[in-house]
């Protein structure tokens, strides 16, 4: 109840103008009782936010044609992954990056990175599947081209730094400048 109530004020306010308060008055329970299920604000939101993005993942994944070259499968993927959060106001959270980077580092703190990898075996074992085939260098290690694929899906968060004018042109020329190097020397 707590959960659902959140996420619909979380939707309708924002994170920022959404308290507590709000939370345990439109659930009609009291403030204590939020307490014995989450230790904050921030914690709830970021579940919620976990929730909606490996929904998300979900999505993208089934529509994704994975007989497709390296490159067309990761564009889309970017390409869905962009349009899934525009169009959920939960995810959206993410380009208020001052409030989101206190929350994703307070729930990196108490729950490990780890937790943030969303499908992560799936998109491994699709790279391993074309290391062997032959369409991505077999000579750098799965889990490292996994930690370039993130590393470049990290630098979102850098997007205010870069501007918001360059930065979906510089991860489109990004991405197809990785896929490059995995994949032109492949074999």
């Amino acid at each position: 109840m707590l959960y659902d109530t959140a996420k619909a004020l979380f939707i309708e306010n924002g994170f920022k103008e959404t308290n507590i308060s709000a939370i345990t008055k439109t659930a009609h329970v009291a403030v204590g009782t939020f307490y014995l299920y989450f230790d904050s604000k921030e914690q709830l939101f970021m579940e919620i936010f976990q929730e909606e993005n490996a929904a998300l993942k979900q999505r993208c994944l089934a529509k994704l044609d994975l007989t497709q070259a390296p490159l067309i499968v990761i564009r889309q993927m970017l390409v869905l992954n962009q349009e899934g959060i525009q169009s959920s106001p939960i995810l959206r959270e993410w380009y208020r990056s001052d409030e989101f980077r206190k929350i994703e580092k307070a729930y990196r703190d108490a729950h490990a990175l780890e937790s943030l990898h969303f499908l992560y075996d799936t998109f491994l074992d699709l790279v391993r599947r074309w290391q062997a085939e032959g369409t991505m260098r077999a000579d750098i290690d799965s889990n490292m081209i996994m930690m370039m694929f993130a590393a470049l899906i990290n630098i979102d968060t850098h997007k205010d730094e870069i501007g918001m004018e360059y930065f979906p042109a510089l991860l489109d020329c990004m991405t197809e400048l990785l896929l490059k190097g995995l994949t032109e020397c492949s074999a």
